[in-house]
């Protein structure tokens, strides 16, 4: 018989969890113009809302968080995860930046301009919203299969080659900055990028001369996917698998706050040093000096650390059947999910669990709304709300998909809080009838909308 496997790590450290009252809920959402995002979180049970920066840090992370140097120029922290960058994925230069969407201010504020067009597997909110802010467009080409939820597909997250190709040619490349690719890719629940689509979009990039960069915020789950799913690489390693990855990659970014098991922080690396330079003024600008860009010496430091946890083949293991197993207990209840399951979250698809709320009413953000007023679970909306206006038109974006997203923060919560969330979402389902409309906007940002969004009932 095989033993089951289990959670690589031990508990040391806890914190409280605090019950309302359904009846509680209800007014409290209310109360904050349903978005999720305006709840406290000692109002929430089981947040599932990102698994950006909510993870648990190890006892080694911990001790970076005393260890670590605050010298405004030339922190020892600083070295510490130049190093673990340069052995785990082989970039020569690293600019640290606090989060993601800081590298992508600074990244695209040295090569994305007015009327350019980027390609690439759906993009994420953050990254849309900066090509856009730039007046630039953001083009998916993500394969069709991403977008049927229930067809099987080991990677979900692949770039249509044909579809990229005829962008190219319609564009050109002098309007094409780079080719964005994702992994895993979590506008479309998760999804990994294979290998070879890895390699063929870099040969395709560099058939026309177009630079390749990645966001690589969950890159280890891909590769753990790759390893899994990819049959050529099944004796491979995670390091190696990685390496390969990033081996036709010109640049880089990452928000560490998930692969990277911290709280906060990110980074831009890449092997160019004209670009490198070209970087340092803008992070001079937004975040600081090149030795810290925004992320404190002890931040630096648990950073480090994490870099080499976050590519441990057992920690990789549990935490995506951890994810698997979620995914498993909601389709026993009935409950559509994107299939196969990512690495990082479930998504569920509102559009088949309550097909009768149009999508100009945004049904996933009410699934998500029920779901908080039914058992305290905090999950966010991957659809129409979230694909905002059309820049030129000022129209909703219908999404291809309406997704409740579920993302599991990384070594929180155990296998009984996964069972009381696939039983809310079931108690959800059982009175999807009574649901009978959705939402309706009653003020709402410019840009990135869903964040700060105010909704009534229709």
């Amino acid at each position: 018989m095989q033993l089951p496997t289990i959670p690589p790590f031990k508990t040391k450290v806890v914190e409280p969890v605090y019950f309302r009252t359904r009846e509680e809920r209800k007014k409290k959402i209310r109360e904050q113009h349903f978005n999720l995002f305006n709840i406290h979180s000692d109002w929430v049970i089981v947040d599932l809302m990102t698994d950006s920066g909510t993870g648990a840090m190890s006892e080694q992370q911990w001790s970076e968080i005393m260890l670590g140097d605050e010298s405004y120029a030339g922190s020892e922290s600083y070295f510490k995860l130049i190093r673990a960058v340069k052995d785990i994925m082989g970039f020569e230069y690293v600019a640290p930046t606090h989060q993601g969407r800081a590298a992508e201010n600074i990244l695209f504020s040295a090569t994305v301009r007015e009327g350019d067009v980027v390609p690439g597997n759906a993009h994420f909110d953050t990254t849309k919203g900066h090509i856009e802010f730039r007046k630039a467009r953001a083009m998916d080409c993500t394969i069709k299969e991403a977008y049927d939820t229930g067809l099987y597909h080991p990677f979900k997250g692949n770039i249509d080659l044909e579809k990229l190709e005829s962008v190219i040619k319609e564009y050109g490349k002098d309007r094409i900055p780079f080719i964005n690719i994702t992994v895993t890719c979590n506008t479309v629940g998760g999804q990994p990028v294979s290998l070879q689509n890895i390699r063929e979009t870099s040969a395709l990039a560099k058939k026309y001369g177009i630079p390749v960069y990645m966001d690589i915020a969950r890159y280890a789950e891909n590769a753990y996917f790759i390893k899994n799913r990819e049959a050529a690489y099944k004796d491979w390693s995670i390091r190696d698998i990685i390496r390969e990855m990033f081996k036709d990659a010109d640049v880089v970014w990452m928000s560490s706050k998930k692969d990277g098991l911290v709280n906060i922080g990110g980074f831009i690396a890449l092997n160019d040093p004209d670009l490198y330079e070209r970087l340092g003024q803008f992070t001079i600008v937004y975040e600081g000096f090149l030795t810290y860009g925004g992320m404190s010496g002890r931040a630096m430091g648990a950073l480090a650390v994490g870099l080499y946890e976050g590519v441990d083949f057992h920690y990789l293991q549990d935490r995506v059947h951890q994810v698997q197993y979620l995914g498993q207990k909601l389709k026993d209840y009935g409950i559509p999910i994107q299939e196969p399951v990512g690495g990082h979250a479930l998504y569920i698809d509102a559009k088949k669990m309550l097909p009768h709320i149009p999508q100009t009413q945004y049904p996933a953000q009410l699934l998500a709304v029920e779901a908080y007023i039914e058992g305290g679970v905090r999950g966010v909306e991957i659809g129409t709300l979230l694909a905002d206006r059309d820049p030129e038109t000022g129209k909703d974006r219908l999404a291809e998909m309406e997704l409740l997203r579920l993302a599991l923060p990384r070594r929180v919560y155990s296998r009984s809080h996964m069972d009381y969330v696939a039983a809310t979402m079931a108690r959800v389902a059982a009175r999807k009838e009574e649901l009978k409309t959705g939402f309706r906007i009653t003020k709402q940002a410019q840009i990135l909308r869903h964040f700060t969004v105010e909704l009534e009932r229709i």
